[in-house]
């Protein structure tokens, strides 16, 4: 994966090595000794060449040789041999050695540049040491054509690395930007789910914060769109328990005392219904809320109080439970309690006396299945998936219930890192499971 870490870290070693690397060329360039051994034409070859002719054809051949090198360059050169003696006369001026000296005692600088070089034959083994003498204005003038191409250099570098800085800042910059304005349209929510998917296919760390942010997106424009629906759903559903209770007063407005004394009922009865809704709205928003940390979670004890429960409301209804043993599951035992207890309610108002309603917890390949089920008429497998949405009801459906029992068990399921299954049963009746993982399932948020 191409990393935007590895492409900054290079980029910047790739400056400071082209700048290190330009400094020591232009070190050398400037006025080194063995830059300008190396480089410079009317030094760089002379030794062997000397060095071939004197051997091959003697001393006159070789001062010749220096005094035409001379003309062409104006380089004097002196030879040495092991034993500090000149092997020929060489082409400094007499007075040169005066003058030199006369000059070092004044502390005044040389007219000329003076550089030594040893070479040793490979035909013979003697060592020569070879003594240059280069005017200044020669060297200067030659400087001045010899540092030409490092400095072109250094200009190419720099616009090569003023490059990719550019592409670098813009390969940042640009997704920063779009993230920007990501933020600002999830802010006045107008987050569209593909304005960074462009970006999201980037390879590196900008394309995953793109994908996490993404995913971020939609789960929050997904959660504005639910809690919106539920708040015109909670004001669709308050608006009948409201509106009965008005006629139900602006009859007892008008009704005679006796009349008054049978319409009591049906307030108090309309009353009920209100505070029972308004309970189960509470119970799904606080399913939002942070419920703390995880504990362990009995579920022996849960089963026991649910049937408890179930034969307070119905009495006459049978209950058959099956606990697996040895179940360990950390979760938060009262939201659990309170998704099973809807569940169950929801099962007793549609099974038929004499048939017993079954509660069950199992493990199925690392998930723990709570389930409950009844032998009623089930439901319509088109409805199947809206089940569990706030407030539905499924057509034909006249047992009592505002919609909301099964979307605190799925609520619930969710906060424990699972989900609500509903089917009907394959032998009839109506199945509801609560499937959980079983190990690091609770989720804080």
């Amino acid at each position: 994966m191409r990393s935007l870490f590895w492409r900054i870290f290079a980029t910047f070693w790739l400056a400071i090595a082209l700048v290190a690397g330009l400094a020591l060329l232009l070190g050398h360039a400037l006025n080194q000794d063995a830059w300008i051994l190396s480089r410079h034409p009317g030094v760089n070859r002379l030794a062997p060449t000397w060095t071939a002719v004197y051997e091959m054809h003697g001393p006159t051949a070789a001062q010749l040789y220096l005094e035409e090198h001379r003309r062409r360059f104006r380089i004097d050169v002196q030879v040495l041999a092991e034993n500090g003696q000149p092997v020929i006369r060489g082409t400094f001026p007499a007075r040169a050695a005066i003058f030199e000296a006369r000059q070092n005692q004044h502390d005044q600088r040389l007219p000329w540049r003076r550089l030594t070089d040893d070479y040793t034959s490979p035909a013979t083994g003697a060592t020569y040491l070879f003594i240059y003498r280069i005017p200044l204005p020669e060297l200067q003038a030659w400087h001045r054509g010899s540092l030409l191409w490092p400095i072109s250099a250094l200009g190419i570098a720099l616009v090569v690395l003023a490059g990719f800085s550019l592409l670098l800042t813009l390969s940042i910059t640009r997704p920063l930007g779009r993230l920007r304005s990501a933020v600002h349209d999830l802010g006045q929510t107008t987050y569209q789910q593909n304005s960074l998917a462009r970006l999201s296919r980037r390879r590196d760390e900008l394309g995953t914060l793109a994908r996490d942010f993404n995913r971020m997106g939609a789960r929050l424009q997904s959660l504005i769109n639910s809690q919106r629906q539920l708040l015109r759903d909670v004001s669709h559903e308050l608006r009948s328990p409201l509106a009965r209770l008005r006629i139900a007063l602006a009859l007892a407005e008008r009704a005679t005392p006796s009349e008054r004394e049978a319409i009591w009922p049906r307030l108090r009865l309309e009353c009920d219904r209100l505070e029972a809704l308004i309970q189960e709205i509470l119970e799904l928003a606080r399913l939002d809320a942070d419920p703390g940390d995880a504990v362990p979670v009995e579920l022996e004890r849960i089963f026991e109080q649910l049937k408890e429960n179930a034969r307070l409301v119905a009495p006459d209804q049978r209950i058959n439970s099956h606990l697996q043993a040895d179940i360990a599951l950390r979760g938060w035992p009262d939201m659990l309690e309170r998704a099973l207890d809807n569940l169950l309610r929801n099962a007793l108002r549609f099974n038929p006396e004499g048939q017993p309603i079954e509660l069950s917890a199992t493990t199925v390949d690392g998930q723990l299945e709570l389930a409950v089920r009844d032998h009623g008429p089930g439901v319509e497998a088109d409805h199947l998936p809206q089940l569990s949405e706030p407030f539905f009801r499924a057509p034909g459906q006249t047992a009592a219930g505002h919609g909301l029992g099964l979307a605190i068990a799925r609520r619930a399921a969710e906060r424990h890192g699972g989900r609500l299954l509903l089917g009907n049963h394959p032998q009839g009746g109506f199945v509801a499971t609560l499937q959980l993982p079983l190990q690091g399932t609770a989720k804080g948020a």
